[in-house]
């Protein structure tokens, strides 16, 4: 009997199912956990995702042959039974859920273990084979509670606008920044770069709890907008873009904030520890809460990660992938002057 998942050059690939999991290369059946562009690409004969994912992978893909499926409904294909369950990384992420003849493989896509407010809370699946991201997988990826983090920022926003200075924080367009707009205590207007008010937009209309916010577009700046938070793209941040926002304060919020070596050669005088992905504890509790006894662990500090794995007793191993560590984004053409 062959595998249940195998490994590819294209993507993680299910035999009995004719269909691959969150591909990097075109192939004709492709089930994606999340919207974020290193899983869900372009060059597919046909998409499944959940309802919630849905929009935003039209969004960012543009004319695709695509379908939805509820979280935890049960769906044959082929030979085998697939089912997806929520993650916590962004809304509408999933971790896709595999059966063949009593035996349970589970794809985790990126996933995170603290409850946001705004996401599909993490929801471990029993399985026999968990196949694992470990971004942040060393020791050193411990993150406080939100609501602390979230503190911090505000107090950081709130500082700069009794100053009279706007704050920018770089944040990544789908996710972070909503998870941001969605914790903080309003110290003034929210402003945003048109790469996030789209997304924004996209799941307010979805009913996802979010503020008001104000897409930043000619004549929108820091005289127009006293003490106002801007959301951008990371890539904006230093733009000529943000140049509108006169003696603004920059900030960054990234898991990556957890290393200082990573903070100077960005040269951010500010950095928020904000990470959609599980640190070290929660890589550790996931695993563990699925009863599983192999692991497969993916992108991110995956030969350490390996090892810790085996000395605690797992059958590990190491799958490579071309997923990254969070999305790449580029500020569109159209957002680039003022």
């Amino acid at each position: 009997m062959t595998a249940l998942l195998t490994f590819t050059d294209r993507g993680i690939y299910c035999p009995d199912g004719d269909f691959f999991i969150d591909p990097w290369r075109p192939v004709p059946r492709a089930l994606v956990t999340h919207g974020h562009s290193d899983h869900a690409r372009r060059g597919h004969g046909q998409y499944l995702c959940t309802h919630q994912a849905l929009p935003v992978i039209r969004h960012r893909l543009g004319e695709i042959t695509a379908s939805g499926i509820a979280y935890g409904e049960r769906r044959r294909i082929g030979g085998v039974t697939v089912s997806f369950h929520p993650a916590g990384h962004v809304p509408g992420s999933a971790q896709i859920r595999v059966e063949r003849a009593g035996e349970v493989w589970v794809v985790s896509g990126d996933y995170k273990t603290e409850a946001d407010g705004l996401a599909e809370a993490f929801d471990p699946v029993p399985c026999h084979a968990f196949i694992t991201e470990c971004t942040f997988g060393l020791p050193v990826f411990r993150w406080q509670p939100q609501a602390q983090v979230m503190a911090g920022i505000g107090a950081w926003w709130a500082a700069n606008a009794a100053l009279g200075r706007p704050s920018i924080i770089g944040a990544y367009s789908f996710g972070k920044a909503q998870r941001l707009m969605a914790g903080l205590t309003p110290q003034g207007p929210i402003l945003t770069h048109g790469a996030v008010e789209d997304v924004t937009t996209i799941l307010r209309s979805q009913g996802y709890a979010l503020p008001e916010t104000t897409r930043v577009t000619p004549g929108i700046d820091a005289r127009s907008h006293p003490g106002a938070l801007v959301i951008a793209p990371p890539s904006a941040l230093g733009s000529v873009w943000a140049r509108r926002f006169q003696n603004a304060d920059e900030a960054f919020a990234s898991g990556w904030m957890a290393l200082r070596g990573i903070r100077r050669r960005r040269a951010l005088g500010t950095g928020f520890t904000v990470s959609d992905h599980a640190d070290w504890d929660g890589l550790n509790t996931a695993i563990r809460a699925t009863g599983c006894e192999r692991v497969f662990v993916t992108h991110g500090y995956t030969g350490p990660f390996r090892r810790w794995l085996a000395e605690q007793g797992y059958d590990a191993g190491i799958v490579e992938t071309a997923y990254g560590d969070e999305e790449e984004e580029t500020a569109p053409v159209a957002e680039a002057h003022p």
